[in-house]
């Protein structure tokens, strides 16, 4: 089996071979949200939209930024611009090139990771990661830089170099970096993809990197062995959801990929989904999944634009297989996020 380079995802060959693909509808039952597939979303987007995978959105004035994997755009973690959430153009990068001292860590990195973007400390924050397909031996860096316009004279982005890193012992993998910040003024990192789960640190938000005040690793959530978790997205709305990625993702038209979200009274959790299952036990509220023309969504993220919640993820063309950035908002019934097109 070929697996593709154009996503974030370390899970190994055999993992791959074993799962089961099979063709998902949408919103079935499950504990699951009542919403639309993905084809009803996946519709309004033109420009640069194909290619995209692992999108984190967030603006800076009148103009909303994308940034993503690198699927093979020049340079490393490709940016994209839209001055209405519609249309989108390529506008530049963060790296020319992929850091030198990250090929010397870990040798066979090819492109960098699920980049998530966030302003903090007077600063915009990439966190990204660096990994091999198959290999838990991953890291997660940052890059800062002080505004996104290019025109700007202060426009540069600064390499500030590792944030935390898994070795082959550990039982966790450190790629699909999420920042969150919460109302005490404390700054959090989740991350993780297969092994046991979703992980989280304390960041220090003047210097980016991991807190000495706190040095737990917490556990947020987790599948049976064999059974894919990644791309954690915390995000609040009185209560505190947390937005995972379920199943196989890279297979282009064959992705199971799917969101699935929990949600807790405290940051550090315990998460559960609606039925009452610990999202630490495998539960997850079902959000979307594949369907018709676009299969696979997952490797999410979300801003809030003013009063609209927004939900930004790829989805695969069902005909063509290639990763497509889609956006919808995030409506809330009940106490649970529900997928909504764009007006």
């Amino acid at each position: 089996m070929v697996i593709m380079s154009f996503g974030k995802r370390a899970v190994s060959l055999r993992r791959h071979l074993s799962w089961a693909v099979a063709g998902v509808a949408f919103l079935a039952a499950c504990g699951s949200v009542a919403g639309p597939s993905a084809a009803v979303l996946a519709a309004g987007l033109t420009g640069d939209v194909e290619g995209v995978h692992d999108p984190s959105l967030i603006k800076q004035g009148s103009t909303y930024y994308v940034l993503s994997t690198d699927t093979g755009q020049p340079g490393n973690i490709p940016i994209r611009c839209s001055p209405d959430l519609k249309r989108w153009t390529l506008c530049g990068s963060v790296f020319d090139s992929i850091p030198g001292w990250i090929t010397q860590q870990i040798t066979g990195v090819r492109n960098l990771w699920a980049p998530d973007i966030s302003f903090f400390s007077g600063k915009y924050h990439v966190y990204y990661a660096a990994s091999t397909f198959g290999s838990n031996r991953s890291l997660i860096a940052l890059a800062t830089n002080v505004t996104l316009d290019r025109s700007s004279p202060d426009y540069a982005w600064v390499d500030e170099g590792m944030v935390v890193e898994s070795q082959t012992s550990d039982d966790w993998n450190a790629i699909d970096p999420n920042i969150f910040s919460d109302d005490q003024g404390r700054v959090w990192m989740s991350w993780g993809s297969f092994w046991s789960g979703i992980k989280m640190r304390r960041i220090d938000p003047l210097t980016g990197k991991l807190s000495a005040e706190d040095s737990t690793l917490y556990s947020l959530a987790g599948r049976p062995v064999e059974k894919a978790i990644e791309a954690p997205f915390l995000f609040r709305k009185d209560s505190f959801f947390l937005f995972v990625s379920f199943d196989a993702c890279c297979r282009g038209a064959e992705s199971t990929y799917k969101m699935m979200a929990g949600k807790s009274d405290q940051v550090t959790g315990p998460f559960a989904d609606r039925n009452g299952t610990p999202m630490l036990a495998g539960g997850g509220t079902l959000l979307l999944e594949g369907g018709g023309e676009w299969r696979g969504p997952g490797g999410q993220s979300l801003y809030r634009d003013g009063t609209t919640d927004l939900i930004v993820y790829h989805a695969y063309n069902a005909t063509t297989g290639k990763p497509t950035l889609q956006i919808a908002r995030i409506t809330w019934t009940d106490g649970w996020p529900r997928v909504s097109a764009l007006p």
